[in-house]
This record gives C-alpha cells, sequence and structure tokens, in this order.
C-alpha cells in the first residue's frame, strides 16, 4: 500500500492587485514542481478581505502599481499572516511591488509619498533617478554555494536600499536591480527581487530554492526536463544579446 503524498499548501497573495507581468506564474511553476516531485501541493489564491491563511508552507505576492500596492500593504499589516509566517520560517517571495512591501518603507506617487511596508526586509525603496525597464541578468548563489544565472523582466521606479540585515539576493550584471549592482534582498526565509517573467518559470533553480526553503531547508530531488533547459539556454543567450 502506497504511502499518502506529503502536503505542501503554497498561498498566492492578492492576485487581482498584485497580478501585472503574469506574476500568478510564479504558483504554477511551484504547484508543477511539487507534483513532479510527488508532493501534493494545495493552492489558496487569496483575495482582498480574504484572510491570508497561517498554514501554508510557501507565499507569494506579485508586482502591481501604486494604488494596488498601497491596498495591498495595508491589507496585510492588518491581517498580519505574512508575519506570523516570516518567524516560523515558511518562504515567503515577493516580486516587484511585492518586494517593495516586504520591506520597511517605499514612496509613491508624484509627492513621493512615503508608506510604511510589513518589515520583513531591512530594505527601504525610494524614486530613483531613472526608471528601470528592460532585461535583468544577475548571479545568486544557493544554500549549496553553487553560482546560478538569474534572469527576468524589470519594470520598476524604485531604487532599494538594504540595512545592515538584508543581504543582496544577488549581483547584477545586466539592467538595474536595486540600483546598486546588486537585485533583491534576503533576510531568513523573505525573498524579495524586481523581476517579472514569471520570475520562478525562467528560474526553476530559484524556485526549488523557495520550495526547499519552505520544507525547511530539505533538499530535493532533481528534475530532468530538457525542454525547460532549453528555453532557459535560449533565454538567456537572448539576455546576453543585448548587453
Amino acid at each position: 500500500m502506497s504511502s499518502t503524498p506529503e502536503r505542501v499548501h503554497v498561498a498566492l497573495v492578492y492576485q487581482s492587485l498584485l497580478g501585472i507581468y503574469g506574476d500568478r506564474g510564479n504558483a504554477t511553476v511551484v504547484m508543477k514542481r511539487l507534483q513532479w516531485r510527488g508532493f501534493d501541493p494545495v493552492l489558496t489564491v487569496v483575495e482582498p478581505g480574504d484572510p491570508v491563511p497561517d498554514d501554508a508552507q510557501v507565499y507569494l505576492i506579485g508586482g502591481g502599481e501604486d494604488a494596488a500596492q498601497i491596498s495591498a500593504v495595508r491589507l496585510l499589516r492588518a491581517d498580519g499572516a505574512l508575519n506570523r509566517a516570516a518567524d516560523r520560517g515558511a518562504a515567503v517571495l515577493g516580486v516587484c511591488a511585492g518586494y517593495q512591501i516586504l520591506g520597511r518603507t517605499f514612496t509613491v506617487g508624484e509627492n513621493d509619498d512615503l508608506i510604511d511596508g510589513l518589515g520583513l526586509l531591512d530594505v527601504t525603496t525610494t524614486r530613483g533617478p531613472k526608471r528601470a525597464v528592460g532585461e535583468l541578468l544577475g548571479t545568486w548563489s544557493g544554500a549549496d554555494g553553487e553560482a546560478r544565472q538569474i534572469t527576468g523582466f524589470e519594470n520598476h521606479g524604485g531604487w532599494t536600499a538594504r540595512g545592515r540585515d538584508a543581504e543582496p539576493f544577488c549581483t547584477v550584471e545586466h539592467g538595474i536591480g536595486n540600483g546598486d549592482g546588486t537585485d533583491g534582498a534576503v533576510s531568513g526565509s523573505v525573498i524579495g527581487l524586481y523581476p517579472h517573467g514569471p520570475l520562478l518559470a525562467r528560474n526553476p533553480a530559484l524556485a526549488d530554492h523557495v520550495i526547499s526553503v519552505g520544507l525547511g531547508g530539505r533538499e530535493l530531488e532533481p528534475l530532468d526536463h530538457p525542454e525547460i533547459t532549453e528555453l532557459r539556454r535560449q533565454r538567456l543567450a537572448a539576455v546576453r544579446s543585448t548587453r
């Protein structure tokens, strides 16, 4: 008699507010990569007004425009579940506006109104000297220390400065990212990055890293999908050709 597959709960947070540039695809990728490994993934799509679940292992937040970003962060501060999730070591991934929301503060609008974030990452975001639009190529290291490349499409006006309690997620070879030669930030089980694409579809090793973090750092069995490897090779080649 076969054993029951291990259940993994994934929460996609405020898709209707924070879902531009196909960021919902990050949830699709996480679910498929769990299924391929024999897990029983369960996806909860959380919309504004719904409580954010307290028992998920992976939380995904996408990008959105200023008004949506402000509404989302106010609701998430009142809800508190993402902060509790980070405290217990669940994986929390924020992309673009989601990344800024995870930080301490960010500014929006022509008047640079200062908005409080969730404080899960020691970063602050302010208007940059120019808008970051285009392909981003960077290098990051997983738990094993192996260097990997990361690719995606960035489109953001904010530039992000890290405090002493946040490490950059990757160094930038092409693009702007945080604006200082790095992109993203990481603190414990919380990761923020700027690129879309969707991000995890373009970067399967990053998807596995997020899953591993959500499972307490568990090592995952490798997957062999040649078509994904080839698509990634083509994407990286296309980005390098623009440099």
